[in-house]
């Protein structure tokens, strides 16, 4: 099974990745991971460090003549801003006079519990690992499991449906013929949008609104919609709790910094609703064999993939690092104070919608191998080939 952690601080030298597990025999370039990695930094209303960093993945071992060999893949992805942190952020040397210590926590972020958690007299060590940043060295890994099911007929895409109050008040009319497509489909036309949002009308409000944020020194945050298609039905199983795949799916996006809901489908519309108008029926045609009208459920019914596209919303926080400060207190003198302001984006909701895509890629991978099995890209095909044919029989009359 394929599995990956990260390592690595903000303003360190560098970000990095292992990611184990990896079928042998897959075709990886660094084109396509650096490509991920530049969608990641793309979006209006990202701030002064995206104008710093130009992210390169450096692969250092488990791949031999552009293919996979089964062993674990190691990658790095240097900060260029380390030069201007060699003082504040060094592994060995003691501070100095210029390296004050942090006391004043924001209201939103990590900085106040994880200093009490991990017994820091500074809050900078739980501002370096627990930024947005690391994401750069998530989506290298991911990128590597969704090169994998890319040659297996499976993409993940994604759009951004709201920023603030500027909301898409239905599905943009091209999303059903994007998607037939392919989920990746979805994700080049939203790249093609500043917000990565599918509406002009909607875009030219989302810009508004972040400008007007900026302007006042606040942050916005918003909806991001997430496809993936060419999933067979029965990957996931609900015989425990840990096999169910809508809660692998949902656990990779809240992991996400800011990601504070996850939807599958229209669920929370659901919810308002009798079950006659929301559960997916099914029908029968000697050409389609079963198919379905509707999507009410997103792709997933009883923990398991259906076989529809897989259709998961994440919604996104305002960043909690403001040029106009909330309250805030000092930890050290315990008095109230303004809180301080970290380096930030005025909204990062484009580029965390890339992130959404990149953490789901081992889950749904993870699920292909849970079914089929295999460590070589070859066999894995073969296998699920067979899978799809022994479907398409089973359900044509």
């Amino acid at each position: 099974m394929i599995r990956y952690f990260t390592a690595g601080e903000s303003h360190g030298p560098a970000l990095s990745a292992i990611v184990e597990g990896m079928p042998a025999g897959i075709f990886v370039t660094p084109e396509e991971i650096n490509k991920q990695l530049a969608r990641r930094q793309q979006g209006h209303g990202r701030g002064g460090r995206m104008k710093i960093e130009t992210d390169k993945a450096e692969i250092l071992s488990g791949i031999r003549f552009g293919k996979t060999i089964g062993s674990p893949i190691s990658m790095v992805i240097r900060n260029r801003d380390w030069e201007n942190w060699t003082t504040t952020m060094s592994q060995f040397e003691k501070p100095d006079k210029t390296c004050a210590k942090i006391t004043i926590p924001r209201p939103g972020h990590a900085d106040l519990a994880g200093r009490i958690k991990y017994g820091f007299d500074d809050i900078r060590p739980v501002i370096e690992r627990s930024s947005a940043r690391e994401t750069a060295a998530r989506v290298a890994a991911g990128t590597l499991s969704r090169v994998f099911l890319k040659a297996l007929g499976i993409e993940i895409g994604s759009y951004i449906s709201a920023i603030g109050s500027a909301a898409e008040s239905s599905p943009d009319k091209q999303l059903a013929l994007l998607l037939r497509e392919g989920a990746e489909a979805v994700a080049t036309q939203a790249d093609l949008s500043p917000v990565r949002m599918l509406q002009k009308t909607t875009e030219a409000q989302a810009l508004a609104a972040i400008d007007a944020a900026s302007e006042r020194g606040d942050t916005l945050g918003g909806i991001i919609e997430i496809f993936i298609t060419g999933v067979p039905p029965g990957f996931g199983s609900y015989v425990q709790h840990d096999r169910r795949l809508d809660a692998a799916l949902a656990a990779a996006i809240i992991s996400i910094q800011a990601i504070k809901g996850v939807e599958i489908g229209t669920a929370f519309e659901n919810a308002g609703k009798p079950g006659s108008e929301v559960h997916d029926e099914f029908y029968l045609s000697r050409e389609e064999g079963v198919f379905r009208k509707t999507n009410r459920s997103g792709g997933l019914e009883g923990s398991m993939s259906s076989g529809q596209t897989i259709h998961l919303r994440a919604a996104m926080k305002p960043i909690s690092s403001l040029v106009t400060p909330l309250q805030s207190f000092d930890i050290e003198t315990l008095q109230p104070t303004p809180s301080r302001f970290e380096r930030s984006d005025t909204c990062a909701v484009p580029a965390a919608g890339v992130v959404t895509e990149a953490v789901l890629a081992p889950v749904i991978a993870n699920a292909l191998l849970e079914k089929l099995g295999g460590d070589h890209l070859d066999e894995i095909r073969q296998r699920l080939d067979l899978y799809r044919e022994n479907l398409r029989k089973t359900f044509r009359a």
